[in-house]
């Protein structure tokens, strides 16, 4: 899946506005000025338009643990120096989400994509493991339109209430 493509759909799933993205990519130490990220986030027809390449996206996905979950004990971010792919992806927003396996199931249930626990579990296994699966664009582009419904929902529903 193309990154900046990953990018707007965490923005909209999460409801993100631009100062909130960029207080996420400052909390794993990387500046980025709104025009930059602006570029990130047009189309990919738009003559604006700006890739965002796998160390930029692993570096947004690693600040949305920490403003998601909080830094860890000893105050540390530690960057992740995997090359990134979308295996990496589904498990950088399992952690930032803190979705164990049914919440996961859950998401892409509401996609309208099934999946089982084996087949979910295979993505999240060791690269050398036999039953390790990459996991492929329509998994995670399902998955991430998942969260979007549920978050996007909640927060219409929260806001019903008020």
């Amino acid at each position: 899946m193309i990154n900046n493509d990953v990018l707007r759909r965490v923005r909209y799933a999460l409801n993100l506005n631009d100062a909130t993205m960029l207080e996420i990519f400052a909390l794993s130490d990387f500046e980025l000025t709104r025009e930059e990220l602006l570029k990130f986030l047009k189309k990919d027809n738009d003559p604006d338009f700006a890739p965002i390449n796998n160390r930029k996206l692993s570096l947004f996905l690693d600040g949305l643990i920490t403003y998601k979950r909080g830094k860890k004990e000893d105050g540390t971010v530690k960057p992740s120096t995997a090359e990134l792919d979308n295996n990496g992806i589904l498990r950088k927003l399992r952690i930032a989400l803190e979705f164990k396996e049914e919440d996961m199931l859950n998401a892409l249930d509401l996609s309208g994509f099934r999946l089982s626990k084996p087949e979910l579990s295979a993505f999240f296994r060791h690269e050398s493991h036999k039953h390790h699966r990459k996991c492929g664009d329509q998994v995670l582009r399902n998955f991430l339109q998942g969260i979007a419904l549920q978050f996007r929902h909640s927060a219409d529903t929260e806001s019903d209430d008020d």
